[in-house]
């Protein structure tokens, strides 16, 4: 046997070499399809998310972000095609609060229930030990008013509730829609530099947002879709190359001219 080939069978710690297997990707769409009756929502639809990144999913109002998102999170089934997250739908997954934090509306809570108790009550029901309340919390820098009820609230402030209910299980993906909607300059800049904090520790962001200045700024990678069927997956640097902006490329690849 030649040097080069008893390298590679036998490790450094002396054990049979293994080839190192490619990751699942975390999030996997494969030529997703939704019809509602006769309207074609979702058409064709495939991309792939690698652990460690934040994607922003972009698209006008009406291209399919919102039914995408539900179907990653199994709330609505693909007509054909399959939508995984780490390789199985939604509904197989082993205790997926812990798996997967998502919001996708900024109103789902008990208006007079306190901020605290509506993270009691879901932790609560995804077993999850109380004094994570405690921790996410602080996380969102919400300990001030959690003891005030929602309907108090102002917009930005169930932004950030939302937030940490998702947070709870320490998931590994998080999935957001519009997540900026609501917070002032200090709140944006904040989720910004949370949620590339998360990602630098191996977790993975999914953020639909019509905000594509701030998108710029917080995420490694976009995906656009636009009348239901994907237009680009690309990284940021890709698509912004030349004095581009991502305001330039999103016109360009979701105008009446580029289709």
């Amino acid at each position: 046997m030649s040097a080069t080939n008893s390298e590679a069978a036998i490790s450094a710690a002396g054990q049979p070499f293994m080839p190192r297997q490619p990751r699942e990707p975390v999030v996997r769409l494969g030529s997703v399809t939704k019809r509602y009756g006769e309207v074609l929502a979702i058409d064709d639809v495939t991309f792939s998310l690698d652990a460690g990144t934040v994607t922003g999913f972009l698209g006008p109002n009406g291209a399919g972000k919102t039914t995408t998102l539900r179907l990653l999170l199994g709330l609505t089934e693909p007509t054909a095609g399959q939508a995984l997250v780490f390789g199985r739908r939604y509904r197989e997954l082993d205790q997926p609060a812990r798996r997967v934090g998502a919001v996708l509306e900024s109103n789902d809570f008990h208006p007079g229930r306190s901020g605290r108790d509506h993270l009691r009550m879901l932790a609560l029901a995804a077993q999850i030990p109380p004094r994570r309340v405690e921790e996410v919390l602080a996380l969102v820098e919400m300990e001030a008013a959690a003891d005030r009820r929602v309907r108090t609230y102002s917009l930005g402030m169930r932004q950030r509730l939302g937030l940490a209910g998702a947070l709870l299980g320490e998931p590994e993906l998080l999935v957001l829609d519009e997540p900026t909607n609501g917070l002032d300059p200090a709140g944006v800049r904040w989720l910004r530099t949370f949620l590339r904090r998360y990602a630098a520790r191996g977790r993975t962001v999914l953020v639909a947002s019509h905000v594509l200045a701030e998108v710029a700024h917080a995420v490694d990678r976009v995906v656009i879709i636009n009348d239901g069927r994907l237009v680009v997956h690309a990284g940021i640097d890709g698509l912004t190359t030349g004095g581009r902006t991502l305001e330039d490329a999103y016109l360009e690849l979701t105008s009446g001219e580029a289709r």
